[in-house]
């Protein structure tokens, strides 16, 4: 943020110009007394004998670059990537229900079950499949016979052996679609067991014990894997650019005050958020524990570089109505007046844009004695 001189800053320098005012006027009332200091064509030049020679510290600045940490709002969420919807493939009725919310699951648990009536159809097409196969199956070994024998033409092999290529293909239609709905060949349930795709936690429960599912699209329950997840964090528009893939990141949580998760942007969102003028960024964190919940509240610290440039302590700073100069050391104790642009500021120095370069001895304490 740009440097802006304070109260105490004010108070100094009027002090330091008091002071060069009663200098001057003693200088005026004896013979005796050494110039404070004179300027010739834009140079202050600090004489040998000056009691400003005492007062005034010299100092070679050099190039730095400056660093900033930006506070975001975040919450936990979910990796999309590891939450399953679980749907049932037929309509029917839920008679177990063997989950409850926030339950851990394995992956092949069995979690509802459902009476349907076109589990039952499916198991009756296998069937009528299978026979028709097997019928097929010994028409064609008939006909090779009879062929062999010589008592039938080839044609009537070829189309025995074209019913059988038909009657398989049409066993294994209907074994492929009862295996997707979750049965297995030769069995005779009309029960249909809904089994967890994927390990993890029930995070939405949507149906109960006794409900009739007529939507085969609706989502029953969701299996969210919570052992990595997300912190999403919304930046300003302002940060923008300075927050990137790879930043490093320090979570903090209100859940577990003292405690830091340490991680870095792995994600960042091609557009902001219309609503909230925000761009959503994301920090991959392990969470083998469970301590991160989705939907906890976070605060997210990320290290952005700053203004790169000179560093120059506050002390060297002089004002002068709008303008802020510095003054340099061109040769031993003669120094002249430079005018620089300045950026961020830290603690106890300011970052130089412009009018300064490395290696450059600046006035660090006592310049506003030279600042007329």
């Amino acid at each position: 943020m740009p440097f802006t001189p304070n109260k105490k800053m004010t108070a100094i320098c009027l002090g330091f110009a008091f002071l060069v005012a009663a200098c001057h006027k003693g200088a005026s009332t004896t013979a005796d007394d050494v110039a404070i200091f004179s300027v010739l064509e834009g140079q202050y030049i600090v004489p040998e004998n000056s009691p400003l020679r005492t007062h005034l510290v010299m100092q070679a600045i050099a190039k730095a670059q400056s660093g900033r940490s930006v506070i975001l709002p975040a919450t936990v969420e979910a990796d999309p990537a590891r939450m399953v919807n679980v749907l049932t493939p037929l309509t029917g009725k839920i008679t177990a229900l063997k989950v409850g919310l926030g339950d851990s699951v394995k992956a092949g648990q069995v979690l509802a079950v459902l009476d349907s009536g076109d589990l039952a159809a499916a198991y009756a097409d296998e069937d009528k499949a299978r026979d028709v196969a097997d019928a097929a199956q010994r028409a064609a070994e008939r006909a090779a016979g009879v062929r062999e024998a010589g008592a039938a033409a080839d044609k009537d092999l070829e189309t025995a052996e074209s019913v059988l290529h038909q009657a398989q293909a049409e066993l294994t239609r209907a074994r492929s679609r009862l295996r997707i709905l979750g049965g297995q060949s030769g069995d005779r349930r009309r029960e249909l067991l809904l089994t967890a795709p994927v390990a993890g936690v029930v995070t939405v429960l949507n149906v109960a014990r006794g409900a009739n599912v007529n939507d085969p699209t609706a989502t029953l329950m969701s299996i969210a894997n919570l052992d990595e997840v997300f912190v999403t964090a919304n930046v300003a528009e302002a940060d923008v650019a300075a927050v990137t893939a790879g930043s490093a990141a320090e979570i903090t949580l209100t859940a577990y005050p003292g405690r830091v998760f340490k991680g870095t942007v792995s994600s960042v969102n091609a557009s902001l958020e219309p609503d909230t003028r925000r761009l959503k960024v994301r920090i991959r964190l392990p969470n083998a524990d469970g301590a991160l919940k989705p939907n906890m509240f976070a605060s997210v610290k990320v290290s952005v570089p700053g203004d790169s440039g000179i560093a120059v302590p506050q002390s060297a700073l002089l004002m002068n109505n709008d303008s802020t100069s510095v003054l340099v050391e061109t040769k031993p104790w003669t120094f002249e007046r430079r005018q620089v642009r300045l950026g961020d500021d830290a603690a106890d120095c300011v970052y130089v844009l412009s009018g300064l370069k490395s290696g450059d001895r600046v006035v660090v304490k006592g310049g506003v004695l030279l600042n007329d």
